[in-house]
């Protein structure tokens, strides 16, 4: 439980108080007259004030340090009110800046050797020696507390800053993964629909073959959906919810079926030995592989499309191209477009190149490398188009 701040600060005003009124009443003790009823008030105004010394550092050290000169203008025993001015001028140091707390370090030497000069008996070398002693640790001390200070809420900012920034990532990533689910799954909705409704009348197994794709492709779409929610909702745990694992390459084949049920001839190419993937490397290649035909469906209706997967030793190589007009990057982007965007976030995460555009024989090319052998993720990024 955090005690609040102005607790503390009378806890503390109330011990020096009270060690202030123990020493008092040992005066006689020590050889001083013993303290009279105005030599009373001139302790409580040394060291109450103290209470307020955090709101108003500066004006607490002139008026307990006034207090003080008083005190000991009377001539009574100058440590009873030595702790109020000290514990006031260290507030000073802590909280305010160099020129500031040098001129309080002043007040106090002189407010300190005047108490030497006034007082019988005093050894003035001694005097001098802890007016200089006195203020120099405290300052050290109260210059140590600020820095602490700094440094937290230096901390504390960073901190806050790292959290917007994990959470705008972390947006960004679910507005991919929406982007990439939605997107695909309702361009091959959209592109059966169309076919349904043109051959409803005409063929009616083409019709329903069209309807089994949506209903498949709209199945799936809810599966992926609700997988990312039970993700979300048990803080980023993969198999939450209903336990479904996120795509991999052993649902490519199923993911390119559906775009060809969609109208879009797709070749798919596996070359190299098969061997386990990381899940995270998997789930880019599919998510690179979907974004890539789902433009095709969307911007190329006709062409052709080929998807080569190559193992390699310590990496992966992916190639989707295909022979129709392609789409434009820049123009796509400007119309608001994730597609492309979240092609080379998932090349950067996990330190592989992507290259995107127009290919020079005609059609649109994605080529994305990425690296297997070692831990991939900030390891380096390329991206061109």
């Amino acid at each position: 439980m955090r005690i609040h701040p102005l607790v503390v600060d009378g806890l503390i005003t109330a011990a020096q108080t009270t060690v202030a009124v123990l020493l008092g009443r040992e005066a006689v003790a020590q050889g001083w007259t013993a303290l009279d009823a105005p030599a009373w008030v001139l302790v409580a105004l040394a060291n109450l004030p103290t209470f307020l010394r955090n709101r108003a550092p500066v004006t607490v050290c002139l008026l307990v340090h006034a207090v003080a000169v008083v005190y000991v203008s009377r001539g009574d025993w100058p440590v009873v009110n030595s702790f109020g001015p000290m514990l006031a001028f260290y507030t000073v140091a802590s909280l305010r800046p160099a020129r500031t707390t040098a001129a309080c370090a002043a007040l106090m030497t002189a407010v300190w050797i005047y108490a030497g000069l006034v007082t019988d008996g005093s050894s003035m070398a001694s005097v001098v020696a802890q007016s200089v002693a006195y203020p120099v640790v405290l300052w050290w001390f109260g210059h140590t507390a600020r820095r602490t200070a700094d440094l937290t809420r230096q901390l504390r900012a960073e901190q806050a800053e790292r959290a917007r920034r994990e959470v705008a990532e972390e947006r960004v990533r679910i507005a991919r993964e929406l982007h990439d689910v939605v997107a695909h799954h309702m361009a091959v909705i959209n592109v059966q629909a169309g076919l349904a409704r043109f051959v409803f009348s005409s063929d009616a197994r083409t019709a329903r073959e069209a309807l089994d794709t949506i209903a498949g492709s709209s199945g799936e779409a809810l599966a992926e959906l609700r997988r990312m929610l039970g993700l979300l909702r048990a803080d980023g745990v993969q198999g939450a919810a209903d336990g479904a694992p996120a795509p991999g390459l052993d649902q490519l084949a199923d993911m390119v079926e559906r775009v060809r049920a969609g109208g879009v001839p797709v070749d798919l190419r596996i070359t190299g030995e098969p061997r386990p993937l990381p899940p995270g490397v998997q789930l880019c290649l599919y998510r690179v592989v979907q974004e890539a035909l789902t433009n095709v469906l969307k911007h190329a209706p006709g062409a052709h499309a080929t998807v080569q997967l190559a193992y390699r030793a310590g990496e992966m190589t992916l190639s989707v191209h295909d022979d129709g007009k392609g789409v434009n990057p820049a123009r796509k982007q400007e119309r608001g477009g994730h597609g492309l965007i979240g092609m080379r976030e998932r090349a950067k995460l996990y330190g592989g190149t992507i290259v995107v555009g127009p290919r020079s024989e005609g059609g649109f090319g994605v080529h994305l490398t990425l690296p297997t052998s070692v831990p991939a993720a900030r390891r380096g990024d390329a991206v061109a188009e």
